[in-house]
């Protein structure tokens, strides 16, 4: 293997607000504040398997779909469990033209993001 993805970087009109969900999400914490930008990542910290993502501040709004998208799979519970739950801390449905027979659901962050939750459990 040649490279790996440590790190994913996205805008954000409030970093601590759309920080403070994806580490609800994930399990992650925050590493580093540097300039209103927040990285978060697994409390291991930067440079293990699983990468850290950043939010850096940003007063565009967004515009459309973004051309990359997040998948997230369940770990310790089915996915409508973790489906409830991602809908507790501020997700919510989206649309961007599923039939409604897919195995997975199209989610949104607070800022908008898509990002799908898939059916199958992955461990820990």
């Amino acid at each position: 293997m040649a490279c790996r993805i440590s790190e994913l970087v996205l805008d954000s009109r409030e970093p601590e607000r759309l920080a403070a969900f994806w580490c609800e999400v994930l399990g992650y914490v925050v590493l580093d504040r540097v300039d209103g930008s927040v990285e978060i990542g697994p409390k291991e910290g930067f440079g293990g398997l699983r990468p850290t993502i950043v939010f850096n501040p940003t007063d565009t709004p967004k515009a459309g779909r973004l051309p990359l998208h997040i998948d997230v799979n369940p770990t310790d519970r089915d996915q409508a469990a973790e489906l409830d739950r991602l809908l507790s801390i501020g997700a919510r449905h989206a649309d961007v033209g599923q039939t409604g027979e897919e195995s997975w659901h199209v989610l949104a962050d607070p800022e908008g993001n898509e990002f799908c939750l898939l059916r199958r459990r992955l461990s820990g």
